[in-house]
This record gives C-alpha cells, structure tokens and sequence, in this order.
C-alpha cells in the first residue's frame, strides 16, 4: 500500500513551483499525494524565510503540522526558504522535525523521505547556487486552465533590504528548450492561462545567452497551442525596454498587464534600498507604457518605514503614488532581515511607525483603486470563469491576477464551468471588486 504524502505549501508562487514538483517526484516514485493532513504518513511544509511574518507564519505551520504525530504522520518533513537559511536552529528549536531539505535540494525530496522513514533525521543543505534538474515531473494544485511558469531561480539585484540572495542563490535562467517544454506539457493538461514569474523576469536569459532573452521567449510561449493568456509577474522597471513593451503591446495572448515592483518613490530612500532607478525614470516608464499600451493594468508593491525614511520621503512617496496611480498596490512595512545591508543601517524605525505609514499608503491606494474601477463601469471585459458564490459567478480579466488581486463578480443566464472565457459588462464596482452581467458568449 502507497505511503501517503500531505503538502503544505507557503510563500510565493515560485515556492508553490518547488512543491508542485516535490509532488511530482513523489508521486512517480510510487508515493500517494494526499490533500487530508490528518490521514498522512508523511507531511512536507516548504516554508517561506523572505520576512518576519512569513518566518513565524513557517513556525508556526510546522508546530501545527506537529501535532498530526499524534494521529498517522511519521515523518515531518521541513524544506524551503526556512529551511535552507535556518537548517541549524530547525534542528536545535524543533525537534519534531525529522527531514530538513534546502532550496537546491527539491530534486532529492525521495531519497530524504525514504532516509526519514527508514529512521534517519536527513538532512540535506546543499549550495544555493547548484543548478536544479529542469525536466521535473509537476503535479499541479491550482485551477486546471491556470498555471505558473517559473522561467529563473534566484536574484542578482542585491536590494539591500532582501534575504532571497542569501537563501536562493545568484540568478540561474532555465534553458529556454525546458521552459517551452514545460509550456508545451502545461497546454497539453488544460492550461489556459501561464503565469510567468521568477524572482525578476526581466533579467531572464543574461546569465545563460548573454542578454536579454524574456521578449523573445513570450513570443514563443504566445506561439504554444491552447495558451490563450500570457501573464508576466515581477519585472523590474530599470529592466524594461522598448522590445519588451512592443511583445506586451503586439502580442494578443500576453493579458496587458505589468507587475512592476517599485518598493519607494523617494529617489534617497531607492538609493538607500540598493534600486537602480529613480522617481523620474519610473514615471517616465510608466507614462510610456499607458501611452503604448493605453488598456494596461499596472501592478506594483510598496515598502514603508525602511531605515532613516523621514517624514519629508515618506511625503515624497505619497506624492510618487498619487501622480503615478497604479492600478494595484501590496504595502508592506519594512521588515529588519539579519545579515542585509539594511538591517546594519542607521535610523531603525520603530514597528509603530512603519505600520501607520503603511496604513496611510494602503488608504490612498485604496482611494486610488476605487477610482480606477469606476472607470471600468460601461467596459465590456473578456473574463475567465473561476467559480460561483451568492448566486453570481466570479472570475478575471487580464487585469486581474491569480489570487493577488481583486475578483469580477457577474451574472450569466446559463451554466458555466471554470476555465470558460466570458464577455462581462461592467455595471458597478466597490473599493476593490467588479461587477457585471454577461453579454455575449466567447469561445476561445
């Protein structure tokens, strides 16, 4: 009988990639992959390290997984960001971990758990920088006409305030051969939609052809059969040139649609942060990129309270926002990571502040998203149906992504599966949600 597998998977979508193939493997080695914890022999958590919150939120997931030793589980199983930057302290603070598996080490999550159910405490910590097999068996958990594509593992930026280099290792490109490969197979299995991340998308192919190479491999993931939506997360602005806003702007299947992450629109405070860019360039880029691309929703995060940022750069970011208006904004307040440049700063702020400033940027953001989405009222957007509640379905348009983003809610007057395309006239709209009737059927 197949020794049952229970996943928990924390973090980013590039850390939901690494257990979907953990799955994979697992379940090619003749593992059953079970949804129910309490009925697992074995229970994997891949954690997230990148801030304080996510590290706590990690601990307290493993804790909570813990206590599943009590009923079935044998075998808890710890893995990912946490794991590879605190494998040491794992061992000494959580006993009731049996395997402990680093980011390079996903590929060898069979040998570990054969190790731990064998009765040894694996663990296998290997360099950040060792290159991961490309041709990994996936088992996917989300919805079937959805999928991420991660096209590069780890960050060459050396933003002063991030840990990922620390934990993921330099930038490491996938052979493009892999990438459409894996494209190819997703197509095959029902995919509709790819959502193409990596830490920065923008820097895919540098490493591994010697320039730049993302605009091109949209084209050919646009050329993919039965990909219909194309979704580019996390491109830095300093890194986005006018081929690549022509693929955005030429390309049908490729959803106009940008995640741009800014972090602050104080030019001291982007030099303090370790970004090479400044105010001017960005709003210059953006005015670029709405005068080309006149439909496109742009996606951007934010961090407040960073070390020695005064009230006059706060201000200064406010106004950033408020000329800009981006369309989607994540706040965050800054987190101190030990061993960044940032965490050895001057001028530390207290918790206090950094949550109030957060607090007010979320509250001209909202202001701002509310605005933008009176405007949509009159708009006939295409959507693709995700599911049903309150007697109205639900789904996206190309400026909405995959859990990040708010949802279109509309009425239809026949049934509907996940995954259909719909034609939506907007009629109304709240702070963050869209709604609208159905006005004409799409087949795609």
């Amino acid at each position: 009988m197949a020794v049952k597998v229970g996943f928990v998977s924390l973090g980013c979508n590039k850390n939901l990639c690494d257990t979907e193939n953990m799955m994979g493997l697992l379940a090619e080695s003749g593992f059953e992959i079970t949804p129910n914890p309490d009925e697992a022999e074995v229970v994997v958590v891949n954690t997230c390290g990148f801030i304080e919150s996510a590290k706590q939120e990690s601990i307290d997931t493993i804790l909570e997984m813990a206590r599943y030793k009590e009923a079935a589980c044998r075998l808890l199983v710890v893995c990912g960001c946490l794991a590879q930057r605190y494998a040491e302290e794992i061992k000494t603070e959580l006993p009731e971990v049996d395997v402990i598996l680093g980011t390079t080490a996903i590929e060898d999550i069979v040998k570990a758990v054969n190790e731990g159910l064998s009765g040894k405490k694996a663990s296998l910590i290997y360099d950040i920088n060792k290159l991961i097999r490309e041709d990994l068996p996936r088992i996917r958990t989300t919805a079937q006409y959805t999928a991420y594509l991660k096209i590069a593992e780890g960050c060459d930026n050396r933003c002063t305030y991030c840990a990922i280099p620390y934990i993921r290792g330099k930038y490491r490109s996938r052979s493009e051969e892999s990438i459409l490969a894996e494209a190819q197979a997703l197509a095959l299995d029902g995919v509709r939609e790819l959502i193409v991340v990596a830490q920065d998308t923008t820097r895919y192919g540098i490493d591994l052809y010697g320039e730049k190479r993302l605009s091109a491999l949209l084209r050919k993931l646009c050329a993919v059969s039965g990909i219909e939506w194309v979704r580019v997360h996390y491109c830095y602005p300093e890194e986005i040139d006018d081929e690549l806003i022509n693929v955005i702007k030429t390309e049908d299947k490729i959803v106009k649609y940008l995640d741009i992450p800014v972090q602050h629109g104080s030019d001291s405070v982007l030099r303090r942060m370790g970004r090479r860019t400044s105010r001017a360039k960005i709003e210059a880029l953006i005015k670029t990129l709405r005068a080309e691309i006149p439909d496109i929703t742009l996606r951007t995060s934010i961090i407040t309270g960073f070390p020695g940022e005064t009230q006059e750069e706060f201000t200064e970011l406010c106004e950033f926002l408020e000329e800009v208006r981006f369309d989607r904004v994540g706040v965050f307040a800054y987190s101190c990571e030990e061993g960044t440049p940032a965490a050895r700063m001057d001028g530390q702020l207290d918790e206090e502040t950094k949550e109030n400033r957060r607090d007010i940027v979320m509250e001209l953001s909202q202001k701002i998203s509310l605005m933008r989405n009176k405007s949509q009222i009159g708009k006939n957007l295409t959507v693709i149906t995700e599911g049903f509640e309150d007697n109205l379905y639900y789904g996206r348009s190309g400026g909405e992504s995959i859990e990040i983003d708010p949802k279109i809610y509309f009425g239809a007057c026949r049934d509907l599966s996940a995954g259909d395309y719909v034609q939506v006239t907007i009629k109304d709209c709240d702070v963050y949600d869209l709604y609208g009737e159905e006005c004409e059927r799409m087949d795609i």
